[in-house]
């Protein structure tokens, strides 16, 4: 079953942010966009890539309004060391997330069961917690966040303009289609 347009399911966990600690729950996306961007493990090989891009593109992101979650099926503790290791994860300022029980993992359908770890699942969340974006790939594809920038901003013109849709390469400013019987067989 598809996730789009489904409000997610609450829950707790334990954050590194900004050098500490921190308790996140459902509670802190209510009102803002988020993207929960999952990832296998903490010093692997394609995850510090993927995380330096989208904290590099982080300030986009903040400027649109978007909160990023990092999340894997390690534990907090294991992300700060993580941090305090690794040059490319030093640049990260988003929340990276502990689910060591996989329960967010399975709540968003990434679990690798046999495995105790999550696939590369981005899902980009409205304010009021449904999923509008949800992709999935094998954990040896990494992702970029230039991409997923262009989703979110996608989401958020729809979400402000009823009745428009944006097609393929539609970038901020670009034009979008306003679907009508018109339109039929003319595209």
């Amino acid at each position: 079953m598809s996730l789009i347009n489904t409000e997610i399911q609450p829950f707790k966990a334990t954050a590194f942010h900004n050098g500490k600690f921190v308790e996140v729950s459902d509670a802190d996306l209510k009102g803002k966009w988020s993207v929960f961007f999952f990832y296998p493990a903490d010093f692997t090989f394609v995850c510090p890539t993927e995380l330096e891009d989208l904290a590099e593109r982080y300030e986009e992101f903040q400027k649109l309004g978007v909160q990023i979650y990092g999340i894997s099926t390690d534990t907090h503790f294991a992300h700060k060391a993580w941090h305090d290791t690794s040059e490319a994860i030093k640049k990260v300022n988003y929340p990276l997330v502990g689910d060591p029980t996989g329960r967010l993992a399975r709540a968003f359908g990434v679990m690798i069961e046999e495995e105790g770890l999550a696939l590369r699942g981005t899902f980009v969340i409205n304010p009021e917690l449904k999923v509008k974006v949800a992709e999935v790939n094998d954990n040896g594809i990494g992702r970029e966040a230039g991409e997923l920038l262009r989703k979110v901003r996608a989401a958020q013109y729809i979400a402000a303009n009823p009745g428009e849709v944006c097609p393929a390469k539609w970038k901020e400013g670009s034009a979008t289609l306003k679907p009508s019987l018109d339109l039929v067989g003319k595209i």
